[in-house]
């Protein structure tokens, strides 16, 4: 799975605002339907922020990958969003989040949404990747990064 084949530069947002974990979920499921590909927005939502009230999808290094299944979308959407100064998301380490990406999924889309899942979380750990993330300075540059993740 390479995940260029599922994101664009109209799927980017370099300078998320510096707000709380639900309204950052919240521009970045605006990028997605900005671009038509959410059928219900408030259903899409409603499924996004029941999910991160179950349990938080901030994971480690800077990394949140905030998810849901829903019948809002026909097809797999990721969106990304970089906040450079961090915000909090109840992260597993505790420390603030950087680099988010917004994964929904079809209800009926269980093993690619998993192996999407699986390999941001590999590719977090490598402290290269974020320390290269992090300097990033437009979307192409983001794409080469990304590109790159295995």
């Amino acid at each position: 799975m390479n995940l260029v084949e599922m994101i664009d530069s109209r799927f980017i947002k370099l300078d998320l605002s510096d707000s709380n974990k639900f309204e950052l979920i919240e521009e970045l499921l605006d990028v997605a339907v900005a671009q038509g590909k959410i059928n219900n927005r408030e259903q899409a939502l409603k499924d996004l922020i029941e999910r991160e009230q179950y349990l938080s999808t901030g994971f480690e290094n800077g990394l949140a990958v905030p998810h849901a299944k829903t019948d809002a979308v026909d097809d797999m959407v990721l969106v990304f969003g970089l906040n450079r100064e961090g915000v909090e998301f109840d992260s597993l380490d505790g420390k603030p989040t950087h680099f988010v990406f917004l994964l929904l999924s079809p209800m009926d889309t269980s093993g690619p949404h998993i192996q999407t899942l699986a390999l941001l979380a590999r590719n977090f750990q490598n402290e290269e990747n974020v320390e290269k993330l992090k300097d990033v300075t437009g979307e192409e540059a983001l794409l080469e990064i990304i590109k790159e993740f295995k």
